[in-house]
């Protein structure tokens, strides 16, 4: 008799598989990295990212903020680092914050530390050769989600955090979205995930559902917003392709630049020939908001 074995919500995304990138084959001689930066603390605890940037040229370049994803509850910014040094092979200062986790920490402590990581990038443009008008963030599944806040959100949105009235702007200039959700309030989020959104709010969206709608990027698009691409599979058994079909009619009934791309059979990541075509994407999207055309 087989035993029927069980997962928890956290177990499950701990188990799907989300992108594995190959080796990195670029020329480390033309990346300089640093990492464990500290960036912010809060309390005693201090939040640090990593940080790769080219070795050559006078700059300022682009930046990449790479957001890890783990449902808000767990990853590390280290599993970034190869994808950091593609992004400064190819003339970008990236960078990859580590964020605390629920439900010891509950929203909006996430959106407040990858905001506190942009800041930190404006406030270090000079050092590590940025060009500050110029960021963009990309992220995985909870990253993902956590980079379109970075998007759509700024200081009337009331998360910022305690910041000084001098402080760097930590709005960016384009986003890549993968397989984050846009609307936590949301009838087509599955049951698997509703525990998972719970942890992150502290408290389940009907229960209150202006906390979830407040965590929702689908809330806050403007007209205003930076381009924004997202990709998301079909057979995601965590965050439903519905998702990015809302924010498909969100940013065209708004007129912001961009597209969604749905891969039919897709699940909670990919890997092959659409996991390279993605990046590829990816990366041609910056090139085209982030790098400035020259006269």
């Amino acid at each position: 008799m087989l035993k029927q074995v069980r997962f928890s919500p956290a177990a499950l995304v701990m188990t799907l598989t989300v992108l594995f990138l190959p080796a990195w084959a670029g020329d480390e001689t033309k990346v300089t990295t640093a990492y464990d930066l500290v960036y912010s603390a809060m309390g005693d605890t201090q939040l640090k990212l990593d940080l790769a940037r080219p070795s050559e040229g006078d700059g300022p370049f682009p930046a990449v903020a790479v957001i890890h994803g783990g449902a808000w509850r767990s990853g590390n910014k280290d599993s970034n680092r190869r994808l950091l040094s593609d992004f400064a092979s190819r003339g970008y200062v990236a960078i990859s914050p580590q964020y605390r986790f629920c439900p010891k920490d509950v929203f909006p402590a996430q959106v407040h530390d990858v905001k506190a990581a942009v800041r930190w990038l404006r406030s270090n443009a000079k050092e590590y050769k940025v060009d500050a008008d110029h960021i963009g963030a990309v992220g995985f599944s909870a990253g993902g989600h956590l980079s379109l806040m970075l998007g759509v959100t700024g200081p009337e949105d009331g998360l910022e955090g305690e910041i000084s009235a001098d402080a760097p702007s930590s709005r960016v200039q384009a986003v890549v979205n993968y397989f984050g959700p846009t609307d936590l309030n949301a009838s087509d989020i599955p049951k698997v995930s509703r525990p998972l959104v719970k942890d992150f709010l502290g408290v389940t969206p009907w229960e209150n559902p202006d906390a979830a709608a407040k965590a929702s990027p689908l809330t806050f698009v403007t007209k205003d917003d930076p381009p924004i691409l997202t990709f998301q599979g079909t057979k995601d058994p965590l965050v439903p392709y519905t998702q990015a079909l809302k924010l498909a009619d969100a940013l065209s009934n708004v007129g912001v630049p961009g597209r969604v791309e749905i891969l039919v059979g897709a699940g909670h990541g990919w890997q092959g020939d659409d996991l390279k075509r993605t990046f590829d994407e990816t990366y041609a999207f910056f090139d085209k908001y982030l790098k400035p055309s020259k006269p």
